[in-house]
């Protein structure tokens, strides 16, 4: 059974950082692509960015690129990622998502992304 647990978000000032992270198990964690989603108060979910198996290449949404980092580390099974120079309309429920296949796919899609964890709050506010 695929089990994505996330953990990592909280309360935080705009312009600060934090680190999100999502322990992964039940399949192979290096051979899928993995993202992070989110949803924010009262939206549908949003691709944030993605991470695909094999060469590790990363892509995001222009709304947090420059910002926002994903990686994964295939021995802990754990993919992360580093929010910096946060923005009050950072503030949503992310998720972790892992992909069908081992390419990234820039929208979320329920058919391709076919597991989520609980997700983790994260909020910007002053």
């Amino acid at each position: 059974e695929v089990q994505l647990v996330e953990s990592g978000g909280g309360l935080v000032e705009p312009g600060g950082s934090l680190r999100l992270s999502c322990a992964a198990s039940g399949f192979t964690f290096s051979a899928y692509a993995m993202s992070w989603v989110r949803q924010a108060p009262g939206k549908g979910l949003e691709w944030v960015s993605g991470i695909n198996s094999g060469t590790g290449y990363t892509t995001y949404a222009p709304s947090v690129r420059g910002r926002f980092a994903i990686s994964r580390d295939n021995a802990k099974n754990t993919l992360y990622l580093q929010l910096n120079s946060l923005k009050t309309e950072d503030t949503a429920m992310y998720f972790c998502a892992k992909g069908r296949g081992t390419g990234v796919v820039t929208v979320y899609n329920r058919d391709y992304y076919t597991s989520l964890g609980q997700g983790t709050q994260v909020t910007v506010s002053a």
